[in-house]
């Protein structure tokens, strides 16, 4: 596949990392000679020097045969990326999208206005993990989760810390205790340290270890006793940075808690929020990475804590602090790659990175049009693809166990009409079924064989 990749920044230096793994074409424009170059030292991709919204610059990239073009500057270059894009369609790529930084463009009404120009995908990465962490706020149990036709079928993803009773225990003995209980749900990945396996019966668990768990939506309940965890009520939330991130969730927090504060070292931003944000929304201006502070502003009497600073470092310290002082839930956005692990290991319950949540977007982009969604998980390589079964596939053929279905990836759950199952070895997949799919990246173009 050819991809164009319009920006060498960190989301477009990922994203053609990522891609030029999976033996794509990759073309990289950016102005800057010293980003191409930095990408170009470590990643198999063609460089073009030039402004991206330059009609001689798109044709010299190859716009006109393109597969996908990807417009990813930085946010504060929405209208060259939505330019470029727009101008890269009419040259003769196939599909175009552009990261943006405006909420307004994403309304139903505006969305069908650019796909009318040519755009068939707008993302706003910081839009996108504001809605990632309202959603870990719900659900406190896990560092991550998705859901697959409205909640018929969840996957869940738990640290076990050292009380858990699954340490120790293979996979074989979780599965016999839990089905005394009538309990139905497949362990689909296990993150320990770098590493990510697929298990199989006789895997044991560890201490930290990262386990990814996919069951009926009535089953997570019984599945966290087991797993040793519990969800936390959170009724008030302390935010920590003022960056379009915090603002979002605050916003959309201020729905349904009482009590939301956010604090913020800039006191002219300070005083641009107060007047954007609800009027339950309590603005102070200070510096959150100062304990003291925190404990000045009552950081105790909070449930959560969110840090989405423009600093990685800070939201880590930040969060680490917060755990050591009391609060049962703590999040950061994290845009280092390297230190989501580090977070992690420091007792961080949940990371964000905007990054990973673009590639997921885009990615979808290369695989067959019978994907239906796709999702990197935090704390592993590995990505979760929900399927529509198209007829006379191969997925339809055979029961899995007789499918020579790739080793690292598995098939963890399958909704037919309104009934969702957890797929086992006799399970025999039916044209139009909705299948969740987990699976590392070296077997994604494999998998997606299966479902053309």
């Amino acid at each position: 596949m050819k991809i164009i990749i319009a920006g060498a920044g960190e989301v477009g230096s990922h994203l053609a990392k990522m891609l030029s793994n999976e033996a794509n074409d990759i073309t990289v424009i950016d102005e800057r000679q010293e980003r191409l170059d930095a990408l170009a030292a470590t990643t198999d991709v063609v460089t073009v020097e030039g402004n991206p919204s330059a009609i001689q610059t798109l044709q010299d990239a190859g716009a006109a045969t393109a597969d996908l073009f990807i417009a990813v500057n930085p946010s504060d270059s929405q209208d060259v990326n939505i330019v470029s894009a727009m101008l890269a369609k009419k040259l003769g790529s196939k599909k175009a999208t552009a990261r943006i930084n405006n909420e307004e463009y994403l309304s139903y009404e505006n969305k069908y206005l650019f796909t009318e120009m040519g755009i068939d995908l707008m993302f706003y990465p910081e839009k996108i993990a504001a809605g990632e962490i309202v959603d870990l706020l719900k659900r406190t149990a896990s560092t991550d989760s998705m859901d697959f036709a409205r909640g018929k079928l969840q996957v869940g993803v738990f640290k076990l810390e050292e009380d858990s009773p699954l340490i120790g225990m293979n996979m074989m003995e979780f599965s016999q205790v839990a089905a005394a209980d009538g309990l139905k749900f497949r362990v689909v990945a296990i993150a320990r340290g770098n590493d990510t396996i697929i298990p199989k019966f006789d895997t044991k668990f560890k201490y930290h270890d990262l386990v990814f768990i996919i069951s009926k939506r009535e089953g997570m309940d019984m599945l966290m006793k087991y797993i040793g965890k519990r969800n936390i009520e959170v009724n008030s939330v302390m935010i920590l940075g003022g960056s379009p991130i915090g603002e979002m969730v605050a916003k959309q927090m201020a729905k349904v808690l009482d009590s939301v504060k956010l604090i913020e070292m800039n006191k002219a931003k300070c005083l641009d929020l107060s007047e954007k944000l609800p009027s339950n929304v309590i603005v102070v201006n200070g510096d959150g990475r100062n304990s003291d502070m925190l404990l000045e502003e009552s950081i105790k009497e909070y449930d959560a804590f969110v840090a989405v600073t423009n600093n990685s470092e800070t939201n880590i310290l930040a969060c680490v602090a917060a755990k050591s002082l009391g609060i049962a839930r703590v999040i950061a956005e994290v845009e280092n790659i390297e230190y989501i692990r580090l977070a992690e290991s420091m007792g961080v319950d949940a990371v964000i990175n905007k990054k990973l949540i673009t590639a997921s977007r885009i990615f979808k982009f290369t695989l067959s049009n019978k994907v239906r969604f796709i999702k990197y998980m935090s704390g592993t390589n590995a990505e979760v693809l929900e399927y529509i079964v198209a007829p006379d596939t191969a997925i339809t053929k055979k029961p899995l166990k007789d499918m020579n279905f790739p080793k690292n990836a598995i098939i963890g759950g399958v909704i037919r009409g309104n009934e969702s199952y957890i797929a086992v070895g006799d399970t025999h997949i039916q044209e139009y079924d909705r299948v969740a799919v987990f699976a590392l990246p070296e077997a994604v173009k494999e998998v997606d064989k299966f479902f053309k």
